[in-house]
């Protein structure tokens, strides 16, 4: 027997089946479905009160897969209110919404108490993955900012580094002061250019190209004629930059300040 909690459409049905509260179900094929947490009900379902939210019981054989567990005999105890269903997915007390911990946060995944939004480590933050107290904004690290992307305290704009700015600071780049915002620099082709490095790649190394270590770990070599290597993050860099056209080439040079050994140190591309 094993206790979890199931969410239903508005009028009981589940999947095209018709349940009923309280009831008895049984199926002989694919299962009925069920989490054994009740927050874990809603990475499938809307977080909506409108849905039904019922205790169940577990009867019969149950598997679990991640964080859903399915079972051939499934007992609806009893459906939850809403306002019990707020009590169990949230750590902390009169929150609206799911997995907060800490007290009256309105939002997903506080950490803290008063946030209004989701992912704020703090207190009495308006926004979102706030880390700090006070913040209106998103992704502040800080207390007291108006605005997004801040570290420090007291600002009301954005992207600063520091307390009590009110203006977009200009950001250094290879370890120098450049003209430009962090604004601007989110927008630059250059760094369009440099997300799109690969993170994981693949190449072929065939059998007389490997290494003796190579070999012995890769011992399947003898009937493959060779083995696929996961290149790290820096042999992945280096592959892109070696494949980029001249004319992308000279876009990355055209950063300000462009240093190639700071370059090489900091993404493991050699530009010579």
């Amino acid at each position: 027997m094993v206790k979890g909690y199931k969410v239903f459409n508005p009028d009981w049905t589940c999947r095209d089946k018709q349940y009923t509260c309280p009831g008895k179900f049984e199926v002989y094929v694919h299962g009925m479905l069920f989490c054994q947490t009740a927050s874990d009900c809603f990475n499938y379902y809307p977080f909506d009160n409108k849905n039904k939210v019922a205790e169940v019981i577990a009867y019969g054989e149950v598997q679990t897969d991640g964080r859903m567990s399915y079972t051939d005999k499934l007992e609806i105890v009893r459906e939850i209110q809403w306002d019990e269903v707020l009590r169990i997915v949230n750590t902390g007390k009169n929150c609206i919404g799911l997995c907060n911990t800490g007290d009256r946060n309105t939002g997903d995944r506080n950490t803290g108490d008063y946030n209004k939004g989701s992912y704020n480590k703090g207190n009495c933050n308006i926004g979102y993955g706030n880390t700090g107290s006070c913040n209106i904004g998103d992704c502040n690290t800080g207390n007291c900012n108006i605005g997004n992307r801040n570290v420090g305290d007291w600002n009301k704009s954005s992207f600063n580094t520091g307390c009590f700015n009110t203006e977009e600071q200009k950001i250094t780049l290879f370890n120098k002061m450049s003209d430009m915002t962090y604004r601007e620099w989110e927008k630059s082709d250059a760094r369009y250019l440099l997300e799109q490095i690969p993170k994981a790649v693949t190449e072929w190394v065939c059998a007389e190209d490997m290494t003796d270590k190579e070999k012995t770990i890769h011992q399947t070599y003898k009937t493959t004629g060779g083995y696929l290597k996961e290149l790290d993050s820096s042999e992945c860099a280096q592959h892109w930059w070696d494949a980029l056209s001249d004319e992308n080439k000279a876009i990355i040079k055209a950063i300000p300040n462009f240093d190639e050994d700071i370059f090489e140190e900091c993404m493991g591309i050699k530009v010579g």
